[in-house]
């Protein structure tokens, strides 16, 4: 998780605060969520593909 913040060192608080509507917050909140949301989507496949992999044999 260490690794996972330095890399994205962004802060948010700004770009909401300089942001010209709420349309934008709304972008920027989906755009910081996306990376999270597809690595755990990409882990559960992962991990289902093994599991019935590993029930066929």
């Amino acid at each position: 998780m260490l690794l996972i913040t330095i890399i994205q060192d962004i802060n948010i608080e700004d770009k909401i605060k300089n942001a010209p509507d709420s349309s934008y917050e709304i972008g920027i909140f989906i755009g910081s969520m996306l990376p999270f949301i597809i690595l755990v989507a990409l882990a559960y496949l992962i991990y289902r593909y093994n599991k019935n992999r590993a029930n066929r044999d």
